[in-house]
């Protein structure tokens, strides 16, 4: 069975003390939770202090995002070597926020995603589609369309190494969540895409389901066979919430 993986990304928020008792509170319940990846994305300025108060614990560093280029003149870009070299593991790469916000465009996704792989990192590669796709019946054109971007890009290969998380936009930050038998269609769907080009490596894909997930309804979305986790925003800056996330994926081992 895959190893269940939750990830907190805590977009724009936090500061040094704010981050100090919520991280020494995720890790006061996370120690019983060996069998679970956990891992924290802070903002980059945190990402040294946060990594210096998990480190020796079970709970691992990610990044919110990453350049596509190794270095060079790129002002306020931070590249996958800087990202590995103060302790991330892991780095999320196209979220629903950069794609609206900030132009990251499917090509552009593919190069972020390439660097951090090629830097030995776990890429978290965020898919997913608005509210207007969905009612207009075209969620699976979208995920193809962006998972087919990387594959042109990379290739399967790297996708061994690597976390896809589905992130319907219309369930982030609005209260709103994909039913679970709606997440389990498309993530489904996503691991076939997998499957025709390598069934192996599908197989052992992990795929996190993103979009308002909470420790109310963490067990019936984990419980699905093709969600092996979630990337948990808002409730990530809750450690009591955040931790009943966390054993909900425990539970579904």
């Amino acid at each position: 069975m895959r190893t269940r993986i939750v990830a907190g990304n805590w977009k724009l928020n936090g500061s040094r003390l704010a981050n100090q008792r919520l991280v020494a509170d995720i890790l006061g319940g996370a120690a019983d939770l060996s069998d679970t990846e956990i891992i924290l994305c802070p903002p980059f300025v945190y990402l040294p202090a946060v990594g210096e108060q998990i480190s020796g614990s079970n709970v691992q560093l990610g990044a919110q995002n990453a350049a596509a280029q190794a270095s060079g003149a790129f002002t306020g870009e931070v590249s996958a070597a800087m990202l590995r070299d103060v302790g991330c593991s892991h780095v999320i790469v196209g979220h629903s926020e950069r794609r609206a916000l900030f132009g990251d465009t499917d090509e552009i996704v593919a190069g972020r995603f390439r660097a951090v792989h090629e830097q030995g990192l776990t890429p978290i590669l965020c898919i997913g589609e608005s509210l207007e796709e969905r009612e207009s019946g075209v969620t699976m054109t979208v995920i193809e369309r962006q998972i087919g971007a990387v594959l042109d890009a990379v290739g399967v290969e790297p996708l061994a190494a690597s976390v896809i998380a589905y992130e319907p936009v219309w369930a982030i930050g609005t209260g709103l969540t994909a039913t679970p038998e709606q997440a389990q269609e498309v993530h489904s769907h996503v691991r076939s895409i997998i499957a025709a080009r390598d069934a192996k490596i599908a197989a052992g894909l992990r795929i996190l389901y993103g979009g308002s997930v909470k420790g109310a309804n963490a067990a019936e979305l984990f419980a699905m066979a093709d969600i092996d986790g979630g990337l948990i925003g808002g409730a990530a800056l809750d450690a009591a919430e955040f931790l009943t996330i966390c054993r909900a994926a425990a539970g579904n081992n």
